[in-house]
């Protein structure tokens, strides 16, 4: 099996999202590879106070940008996040829930199993 297809339990990778359609691909998985420098490797359900954090600084995912296809995001959908936000995210208190078997391997070089199991939105 590639390390390309694990998430952080060591099973394979599940999708994240189709609607909205995430990843850094767009193919609903939080694959990554070299392209991916902002490795959006993170599964996330968005709460209204993660949005509000995330465009606070500087990176606004709640507003619709039609030129880009993309309608904005609001509470209760999934994501993939980039790795280094959402620790920055834990460290201001405003992380939001994680699907972990949707979270893919590589984000453990960013965020200690440990934290990510805190805002674990599943049974593992």
């Amino acid at each position: 099996m590639k390390e390309s297809s694990l998430n952080v339990l060591g099973g394979d990778l599940e999708g994240c999202s189709a609607d909205p359609l995430t990843g850094f691909f767009r193919n609903g998985c939080c694959d990554t590879g070299p392209q991916d420098r902002g490795l959006h490797t993170v599964c996330a359900r968005m709460t209204a106070e993660f949005l509000a954090l995330s465009k606070y600084l500087g990176n606004d995912l709640s507003t619709p940008r039609p030129e880009y296809g993309f309608a904005g995001l609001k509470p209760g959908d999934q994501w993939c996040l980039c790795a280094g936000r959402f620790l920055q995210a834990h460290e201001e208190g405003a992380a939001p829930r994680v699907n972990l078997a949707a979270t893919h391997l590589r984000t453990l070089d960013v965020v200690p199993l440990d934290v990510l199991r805190l805002y674990a939105d599943d049974a593992s």
